[in-house]
């Protein structure tokens, strides 16, 4: 499903963040990158949705080879690719039932079918009762679920997720870990970035490490 083959990302010339890396993912496979901050994760994971384009070496996401994938297909592609942030870049100007809307209206999306949408997916994450609500009116662990639920209100077939607990409490980051392993037992691929080695092993999902842009073990 997501291939890397001999991919290399330098920034500015001379910052290599990512350094001639190559892995197979399939197809409803739930997969931990891990490594310290500043090992290269989120490059890794802006590659996978054309964020940034690779330096060197061939990325295919879906059977597309993303080298050919046209600037104006760019939004097609990220149709099918949910992305949960640590810091979860929600509009503060708008409710969490606004919030998610926002990513069904840049798809035109049908009224009716969207609002149907978006309180399964608020019921699924029990969030329901704070659809009015506004960002900073929720908790740091209630913020991360809207950002879930907006990842997931298009039905990717891929999420990806950036130390989504990072900035949680302990019992927080375990309720986001829970949706996203039972997100991934309903068949969506998923892959999270986390420097926290402890949850890794805890999880027991394999896993890619790397370290200072090189993958240094691949556990899957």
């Amino acid at each position: 499903m997501i291939t890397f083959e001999n991919v290399t990302k330098v920034y500015h010339k001379d910052w290599v963040a990512l350094q001639d890396i190559s892995f197979f993912i399939e197809k409803g496979e739930f997969l931990f990158i891990n490594g310290p901050t500043g090992a290269g994760k989120s490059t890794l994971l802006k590659l996978i949705y054309k964020d940034t384009d690779p330096t060197k070496g061939t990325i295919k996401v879906m059977d597309q080879n993303l080298r050919f994938v046209k600037k104006k297909d760019i939004p097609q592609l990220r149709r099918k690719i949910g992305v949960i942030f640590q810091d979860f870049k929600l509009l503060q100007d708008r409710t969490v039932e606004e919030n998610i809307a926002f990513a069904l209206e840049v798809t035109d999306t049908p009224v009716r079918y969207a609002r149907k949408k978006m309180m399964e997916i608020l019921t699924y994450l029990k969030l329901s009762h704070k659809k009015l609500s506004f960002p900073y009116q929720l908790s740091g662990g209630e913020q991360q679920k809207v950002a879930i639920a907006r990842a997931l209100v298009r039905e990717p077939y891929i999420v990806l997720a950036d130390e989504p607990t990072g900035n949680l409490d302990a019992q927080s980051s375990q309720d986001i870990i829970d949706i996203l392993l039972d997100i991934n037992y309903r068949g969506t691929t998923v892959i999270m970035a986390t420097h926290d080695l402890k949850l890794v092993k805890r999880v027991k999902k394999p896993m890619l490490r790397i370290k200072d842009g090189l993958l240094v073990r691949d556990e899957h």
